[in-house]
C-alpha cells in the first residue's frame, strides 16, 4: 500500500540564504494575493474567467514583464506556480463546500512559506538540502527520511526556517492483533477508553495563558513597529510556537499508543466547529453565559480534537487498524446495561446512576461502552459507510441536544500520557 508522509526539519541558513527565503516568501505571497484580486474581479465584472490553475498561471509571464514587478523574475518560477495551485485548490474547496472563502495571506503569517515540487536534492549525510535559487542549506537531521521525496515546502516560523519533506513509500499493511475499544473525549479528562482507562488533558494553553497575558501586555505598551514592538511580537509568537509543539506531540504520542494496542477505534464524530461557536448572539437577540461559553470553546480548542482524529486515523491505516465514527448523541445517557436513556441518569457531569435499573459508573466510561456498543451494530449492520442514529429506550419526556461533553470528579485507575 502507497503511504504518504511528511518530514520536518530545522534549515540553518546563513545570511544571505535567509534574506533570499524571505523574498521567494514575499514573492509567493504577493503572487497569491494579487492572483485572489483577479479572480475577485473577474467574478464581479462577471467576465467567465475562473480562477483555474490553467487561467491564474497564465498571468505570470506578463506580471513578471511589468516594469513594476520585474523583481517577480527572482524567484524560482516553480515557486510561484506553486502558489498558484495552491490558491486554485483553495477555489476548490470552497465551491465544494470543504473550507471558508480564500483570504489574503500576510506576512509572517501561518501560510508564509513556498514550495518546490522538483529540482530539489537532499544530502542526508552532509546534513543538507539544494535549493535551487538558494543554494546547499545546512538543516538539522533529527531523523532519517524514510520513502522517495516528492516535494518539499519551505516555511518560515517564530524561531527560524523550516523545511517540510513530503515522500511516498510502499509498505505491506499487516493484519493488526488488538481488540476493539470505544472512547469519549472530554475536556477534565482528554479522553476516555471503553476498558475504564482515562487519559489527562496536555492542557497546554491553559498552562501558558498566564505567560501569554504578560508577554501581551508587554506589547499592547511598546510603540507599534519600533524595534522593541518587534522583539515583543517575536516573544509572543514564540510562546505560541512552544505551545503548538507540546501540543503536537502529545497528540501523536497518544495516537500512537492507542494503535497500537487496539485494532477497531469507535470515536465519537464530533461537529467541533458547531461545538464551539461563539455564544455572543447579536445586539437584538443577545447570547447567555457568554463568558462561560467562552471559556468552554478555549478548552474545547486547547484539546486539539480535530487534529487528534487525523493522526489516530493516519497510525491505524499504517498498523493496519481501523477508526469508525459513530453518533454521539445520547452516549452518557443511556444505560450501557437495560439500554434506559433520560437526561436524569446524568444528574452531574461526573457520575451516572440509571434510573430504571440502578447501575452506577462514571458517566465518561459509559459514554465509551456506549460508543463501543453503537459502533459494533454498526459494523454488524454494514453501516460503516454512514454515521448510525442512535437508538434509545425512552420512557420519559423527549430531551432535544446532548451534551457531549463530560467532566469526570472521581480519577478511575489506568495510564495516562
Amino acid at each position: 500500500m502507497l503511504f504518504r508522509q511528511g518530514f520536518l526539519f530545522k534549515l540553518k541558513p546563513n545570511g544571505r540564504q535567509a534574506r533570499l527565503m524571505s523574498r521567494f516568501a514575499g514573492c509567493c505571497r504577493f503572487v497569491y494575493n494579487k492572483g485572489l484580486s483577479w479572480a475577485k474581479e473577474q467574478y464581479e465584472n462577471k467576465t467567465g474567467k475562473h480562477p483555474s490553475y490553467k487561467n491564474l498561471s497564465a498571468l505570470l509571464p506578463d506580471w513578471k514583464k511589468d516594469p513594476e514587478m520585474l523583481w517577480l523574475s527572482e524567484c524560482y518560477s516553480q515557486c510561484l506556480q506553486q502558489s498558484m495551485k495552491d490558491l486554485s485548490r483553495a477555489y476548490r474547496n470552497f465551491f465544494s463546500g470543504r473550507t471558508a472563502f480564500p483570504v489574503f495571506h500576510r506576512k509572517y503569517g501561518a501560510n508564509d512559506a513556498f514550495r518546490y515540487p522538483q529540482g530539489f536534492k537532499i544530502d542526508e549525510t552532509g546534513k543538507q538540502i539544494y535549493l535551487p535559487g538558494i543554494g546547499f542549506v545546512k538543516y538539522r537531521r533529527s531523523r532519517y527520511i524514510e520513502g522517495k521525496a516528492k516535494n518539499i515546502t519551505v516555511i518560515r516560523k517564530a524561531d527560524g526556517w523550516y523545511v517540510s519533506i513530503q515522500t511516498e513509500y510502499e509498505k505491506e499493511v499487516p493484519v493488526h492483533q488488538g481488540d476493539e475499544v470505544g472512547i469519549d473525549m472530554g475536556v477534565a479528562w482528554f479522553c476516555t477508553l471503553s476498558d475504564g482507562i482515562q487519559i489527562a488533558p496536555c492542557n497546554t494553553l491553559k498552562k501558558h495563558l498566564k505567560k501569554l497575558a504578560q508577554l501581551q501586555r508587554s506589547l499592547s505598551r511598546k510603540e507599534k513597529f519600533s524595534s522593541n514592538w518587534r522583539k515583543a511580537q517575536r516573544e509572543v509568537a514564540k510562546l505560541h510556537q512552544r505551545i503548538g509543539n507540546k501540543r503536537q506531540d502529545f497528540i501523536n504520542k497518544v495516537a500512537l499508543d492507542l494503535s497500537k494496542k487496539h485494532a477497531v477505534i469507535y470515536r465519537e464524530d464530533l461537529r467541533i466547529k458547531n461545538m464551539t461557536a461563539s455564544a455572543a448572539g447579536t445586539v437584538e437577540e443577545p447570547g447567555h453565559n457568554v463568558g462561560q461559553k467562552s471559556g468552554l470553546n478555549r478548552a474545547i480548542l486547547d484539546q486539539a480534537w480535530g487534529k487528534f482524529f487525523q493522526r489516530l486515523e493516519w497510525k491505524c491505516e499504517q498498523r493496519g487498524g481501523q477508526v469508525i465514527k459513530v453518533a454521539p448523541q445520547y452516549t452518557s445517557r443511556i444505560c450501557p446495561i437495560c439500554g434506559y436513556e433520560s437526561k436524569e441518569n446524568r444528574r452531574s457531569q461526573a457520575s451516572f446512576k440509571c434510573m430504571a435499573c440502578g447501575y452506577r459508573e462514571n458517566a465518561d466510561v459509559v459514554g465509551a461502552r456506549n460508543i463501543k456498543v453503537r459502533g459494533q451494530r454498526m459494523s454488524a449492520c454494514g453501516e460503516l459507510g454512514e454515521v448510525g442514529r442512535a437508538q434509545v429506550n425512552r420512557r420519559m419526556e423527549t430531551v432535544h441536544g446532548a451534551g457531549q461533553q463530560q467532566e469526570p470528579i472521581e480519577v478511575i485507575s489506568g495510564v495516562s500520557h
